[in-house]
């Protein structure tokens, strides 16, 4: 099955071009040529979504409200400030096609595909982690922290996984992150007050090798 993106930009001759350069890759494209299409898009399941759209970084957001759960990357007017991985205007297509693959990459592994945290196996399209003989049921976002956390290999901010995982911006007042981790360690550790798999460091989380 081909893998599935969406794209998302306004100038036609560039949306048309890029659609049919993608397409010869190998990848099916969903197009749209406003928010409101974008938006639409989201009930597709997307590997990447590729966003040329105006204020890329509050529209990503908006779809991340949306479900949008698939890594994004921006075309920006020059080296603009962004949390997304970007690429500044004009660019070539052999470029734009290296950084879909790093984020093919960086954000391994596949919904389907089981991984170790830990004691456990990890199966993040069943929101499911299991040791010897237990099972933990996960929620939906307990899942998408564990996938984000183990894809990034490393600590991740407090702001990288609102902005990630709930499509919040930078510096939100909040404790809806500090909850789940709260609770994603009741499920998951021996002794939640002294954590040894999901860990606080550096004003960030990381999984333990």
């Amino acid at each position: 099955m081909a893998t599935r993106i969406l794209l998302a930009e306004s100038d036609d001759v560039l949306r048309a071009g890029l659609a049919e350069q993608l397409a010869h890759e190998g990848y099916d494209v969903v197009t749209a040529a406003d928010v409101q299409a974008a938006k639409a898009a989201v009930r597709e399941t997307l590997a990447f979504a590729i966003i040329g759209l105006a204020e890329g970084d509050a529209l990503a957001a908006a779809l991340r409200q949306e479900g949008l759960s698939c890594p994004v990357l921006l075309l920006t007017e020059g080296e603009a400030a962004t949390v997304h991985e970007s690429l500044a205007r004009p660019f070539r297509f052999s470029a734009l096609l290296q950084r879909l693959h790093a984020l093919s990459t960086h954000h391994a592994p596949a919904n389907d595909v089981a991984v170790r945290i830990g004691p456990y196996t990890f199966h993040p399209s069943a929101k499911l982690l299991q040791a010897e003989g237990r099972k933990v049921r996960l929620t939906e976002k307990e899942t998408n922290i564990l996938k984000f956390l183990h894809a990034s290999a490393g600590t991740v901010s407090r702001d990288i996984l609102l902005h990630e995982v709930w499509g919040y911006g930078p510096a939100v007042a909040t404790h809806t992150l500090e909850t789940h981790i709260y609770r994603l360690r009741k499920k998951i550790e021996q002794d939640p007050a002294r954590a040894q798999i999901l860990l606080t460091e550096g004003g960030g989380y990381r999984l333990s090798a």
